[in-house]
């Protein structure tokens, strides 16, 4: 739960905090949310370096290469496989216990393949978009004096401001299959097409939110579709609401001045996801 995160989040920042300037995609965003899903599932934390290669085969290099995206499914289904079999024999209160304790339709436990999918989906789901998302909002607070000094002032207003950082800097486009022919917007589409529905571009559309170019911190009205809409709306959204609202409190508290390396290069991750990759920030004496 929460006070975990929050430790997770000042054990990070205890590694680097001395020295000054850090990446703080790869040394902070990265590592919190596959600390807080492992704490989540009662596995190692330390196991979270190989979450973090399997989804970089998965959603990054399998873009591009069918091996990659097959051998990080196969070593992921593997390793969650020897998990269930011990959480069978020795049952505890984490989430993998939690799923095979489950009940599905007509009361039917789960099958393990119905268990391995939710872990899947978890790990894939959850961890790559909130680490974007916690990244984002660092990026916009390192180039954003104003707002940062802000936030220190006003913390209170923290939650308000992560719902326009999601507005604003939206991690996920999905993608949905077209079921019958039509036409959008002057567009043809046919039944079996992929079309992308970029939720960045929606929740950046002026009729629904006025200055929707600018980022406003204390935005009252914000409607926006940064977790998917209607029955796909995503289910983790709460969990990530809260990574990210401590993962902000607990930077600031620590490293309240901080700004982008100008000797470093900001880059950000292609294909669905979008968050920066790394994220050089000089802070304390070099701030």
């Amino acid at each position: 739960g929460e006070p975990r995160v929050r430790a997770i989040c000042n054990e990070l920042i205890d590694d680097f905090i001395a020295d000054g300037h850090c990446d703080a995609a790869a040394r902070y965003t990265k590592h919190i949310p596959v600390r807080a899903i492992a704490h989540m599932l009662g596995i190692p934390e330390k196991d979270g370096d190989l979450f973090i290669k399997w989804i970089h085969q998965i959603l990054e290099l399998g873009i591009k290469n069918e091996d990659e995206l097959m051998n990080g499914v196969r070593e992921m289904t593997g390793y969650f496989v020897a998990h269930l079999e011990q959480r069978k024999l020795e049952p505890g209160d984490d989430l993998i216990s939690q799923l095979l304790r489950a009940k599905g339709p007509g009361g039917q436990p789960l099958t393990d393949e119905h268990v391995l999918g939710s872990l899947r989906l978890l790990l894939i789901a959850g961890i790559d978009t909130t680490w974007s998302a916690i990244g984002s909002s660092l990026w916009h607070l390192a180039k954003t004096p104003a707002d940062r000094e802000r936030l220190i002032a006003e913390p209170a207003l923290i939650p308000t401001a992560i719902e326009e950082f999601l507005r604003a800097y939206s991690p996920v486009t999905m993608a949905r299959e077209v079921m019958k022919e039509t036409t959008i917007s002057g567009c043809p589409v046919k039944a079996g097409n992929m079309v992308l529905l970029s939720f960045p571009a929606a929740n950046r559309d002026p009729a629904m939110f006025p200055d929707a170019d600018k980022v406003v911190i204390d935005r009252k009205e914000n409607r926006h579709a940064a977790f998917g809409l209607g029955i796909h709306r995503c289910v983790g959204s709460n969990l990530a609401r809260m990574e990210m609202q401590v993962a902000i409190e607990e930077w600031l508290k620590r490293i309240p001045d901080f700004r982008l390396d100008p000797a470093g290069k900001v880059t950000w991750s292609e294909g669905t996801v979008r968050g920066p990759r790394q994220l050089p920030v000089l802070f304390g004496n070099n701030a």
